[in-house]
Formats: structure tokens, sequence, C-alpha cells
């Protein structure tokens, strides 16, 4: 499928976003409004670019798979922005710009001369992005990564066993989490603009972010006047028994089924009884409520894990979805990758990269008129100099050179 066959091809069509921003916090962010049809130009250091380019294992010759992942659907130029000259480019990027978005350390943007008056000044209507760490406070000046802000951010608190020390969850709802409210705020930002004329400076601390994505847990402290505790694989509530991973066939190390009886709907509970062969229970007294069922959980733990056990992971989802039951197998990153249905739904997309070759990976995850759009592969460092310089600047091909033969790009 080619960009133009995409039902989402131009929903941002004409919005350009600068794009000073590196790692994944502020990547996924501006990847996603590359994804939504904006046109994003990421602005790297000629030496190198990204520091995500070279983490976690880059192939020989390559980009990491990493940024990749996050740097889809952007285009690449280099810029030094310690040279006056390469200061300048910015700045005149930034008057054809709609969207100028940084993550650099705390004060980092201003010392470059980049800072948010700096730039309202030379556009009036932007709209200016910000991701640090920390908001305003005691914290504001210090560096934070994505284990940082679920530490600080109440994340790792709550996950992990009762009893047992806390525990950093596997997604990394400090960057991508952060990104993806800061994405929200920009269109809505941009909505604005075309209402006012005004621009918008926006800033999100990752800590802050963190807060969005735990108000089940605050919710539990309110009920209970403590803090919110680790409840393992179960909720916080912990009054609806059975709801939990239970162990499959033949059981390697994610051969689990997620089962939960809803709160909500008492017929769960009866129809999960059904589908394990103990329709004796349905009528029992001791467990004809998810309070009631509290007192017995260890033991009903033990009958559901004695069914599941005698099913493989995907029979077991498959039985207890078809009977209208809650359930999901825990499904590793490799049988997500290699799933044929999210390919035909467009999910997951395979890209051609002109170094890394061919590469599988999840899309924009949203369907606008049955599909998502199409992932282009991440650029190559400085693989659009010439096309975004022309293009924004109207500089030609010579003035481009001369440009790279005096180091400013």
């Amino acid at each position: 499928m080619t960009s133009t066959d995409s039902s989402l091809a131009g929903c941002l069509n004409g919005v350009r976003v600068l794009d000073l921003t590196q790692f994944e916090a502020g990547p996924s962010c501006t990847e996603a409004l590359g994804w939504l049809g904006a046109e994003v130009v990421k602005v790297e250091n000629p030496r190198g670019g990204d520091p995500g380019r070279g983490s976690f294992g880059a192939p020989e010759g390559g980009d990491s798979w990493y940024f990749l992942l996050f740097n889809a659907n952007k285009k690449s130029i280099t810029v030094n922005l310690k040279d006056e000259r390469g200061l300048a480019l910015v700045k005149d990027l930034a008057r054809q710009a709609d969207v100028f978005i940084e993550n650099y350390a705390p004060g980092a943007v201003e010392r470059l001369g980049l800072g948010y008056d700096t730039i309202k000044d030379i556009k009036p209507d932007i709209i200016y992005a910000q991701v640090k760490g920390f908001g305003e406070g005691p914290y504001e000046n210090n560096l934070a990564f994505d284990m940082i802000a679920q530490a600080c951010g109440g994340v790792m608190s709550i996950t992990g066993e009762d009893g047992q020390p806390p525990v950093k969850p596997g997604t990394t709802l400090g960057d991508t989490g952060t990104g993806m409210l800061l994405v929200s705020s920009i269109l809505a930002a941009l909505f604005k603009r075309t209402t006012t004329g005004q621009g918008t400076r926006l800033q999100l601390a990752m800590q802050d972010a963190m807060l969005h994505y735990i108000r089940v847990a605050f919710a539990a402290q309110a009920v209970t006047g403590a803090a919110a505790g680790r409840a393992g694989a179960k909720l916080f509530s912990g009054t609806n028994p059975p709801c939990g991973i239970f162990p499959c066939k033949p059981g390697g190390a994610n051969d689990y089924v997620y089962v939960y009886t809803s709160r909500a709907n008492p017929a769960h509970w009866k129809r999960l009884l059904q589908v394990i062969g103990r329709e004796d229970l349905i009528d029992d007294a001791r467990y004809d409520s998810g309070d009631k069922r509290v007192a017995h959980e260890a033991e009903i733990d033990a009958m559901i894990s004695d069914w599941t056990r005698r099913h493989d992971k995907r029979e077991a989802m498959r039985l207890l979805g078809e009977a209208g039951i809650p359930a999901g197998a825990v499904l590793d990153t490799m049988e997500l990758q290699h799933d044929e249905q999210f390919v035909r739904s467009g999910i997951m997309q395979e890209i051609n990269h002109p170094t890394n070759g061919a590469f599988k990976m999840p899309a924009w995850p949203v369907r606008h008129d049955g599909r998502p759009p199409t992932i282009t592969p991440a650029p190559t460092l400085g693989q659009h100099n010439e096309d975004v310089l022309s293009d924004w600047l109207g500089l030609s091909g010579s003035a481009v050179q001369d440009l790279k033969s005096g180091g400013v790009i």
C-alpha cells in the first residue's frame, strides 16, 4: 500500500514540525504526528545524530532497531547548532514551522539560543512544545529517563507482588506514555490556532505525565485512606475473584492466560463455572458474590488453574471468550510480530530500510476508515538536507553544498 492509498494520508497535511528531540519521549510524539500526515523534520547533530541511532546494539553499518521504531515517517537534516550559521539556519526553519518541539536536558535549548521567547519572536503563532523530566520545583534541573519518571511518578510503587519490592513495568510509560499525551495537546493547540491565530507553549514533565496513568490507584487510595499498594496481576480492589494470570500447557515462560470476572456482571462467574465443568457450584451460597469469593480466593484460583493447565493459552482464551468471559492469552513480542492478523489489518507493517533492510514494526494503532497509515522507514542521518533546505528555505543546491563544505550541516 502506498502512502496515497492510506485513508489517513493528509489528516495533518501541510503541518510542518521542526523536531529537536532524541531517544524516545519526544520522538514518539513527533513520529505520531508524522503518521498523522505532518511533515516532520528531525534536526540532528552532524556527528552521529540522535544518540538513539546507536542504542541497543545497532547492526553494523546501520541504525539501531530502537531508532527505527521511533522515527518512522520523518525527514532528517543535520545542523551544527554550535555554529552561528547553523543556529541561524534553524531559526530560519522555525519561521516556516507550525510546531517546534524539543526534549533536551533542562536549560540546554535556552543555552543554544532556541528558547521559547526567541522562537516566539521569530514565529509568534508557533506551537512550542517541550518535554522535561520534572516540572517546576526542587528537581526541575534533574535529568530523567523512562525508569526515573516511572519511579517518581508512582508507577513502580503499584507494580509488583504484595510484600515484595517495587518493579519497573516492561512498558515505557515514562517515555512513550509522555509522548502520547503531548500529541493530544499539540493537536488541540493546532485546532486552537485555526480559530484564534494564537500559538501555544506546551510543557510536559515526564513525572507529571505518570499521574495520568495511575488514576485508578488514586481511586483505591481514596477508598482505603492508605497509599495504593502492589497487587501483582490482580486488581487494587481485590474484591472479585477470580482475577489473575493462570498457567497453561505446555508450561513455557509465557504460557499463561488472564481470566477476569467483572464486578459489574455476575454472569461471568456462572459462565466460568460452566466452562470448567463446575456447574455444581453455580448456586453455592459461598461463592455467590465477589465479596464472598474473596474468602475462598486460594481454592478458586486452584480450581481455575487445574482447568487452564489442561489447555494451551490460545485454546483457553478461545473457550472462555466464546462463553462470554473476559480472557486474554499472554502473548510475547515474537508471537505478536508474526501474527498474520496484525499484518492483514495493517497494525503490523514491514518496512524496507536502506541500511537495515526489511523490518516488521507496529504502526499507528488507530484505524481511520478501516486502516492505519502506511509506515515509511526512519531516515538515514541527514538524508533530507537538500530536500528540506530547498523546499522550506528555497536554498539552491550550491548553497546547500556550501553549508556542507563549511561544516554547518
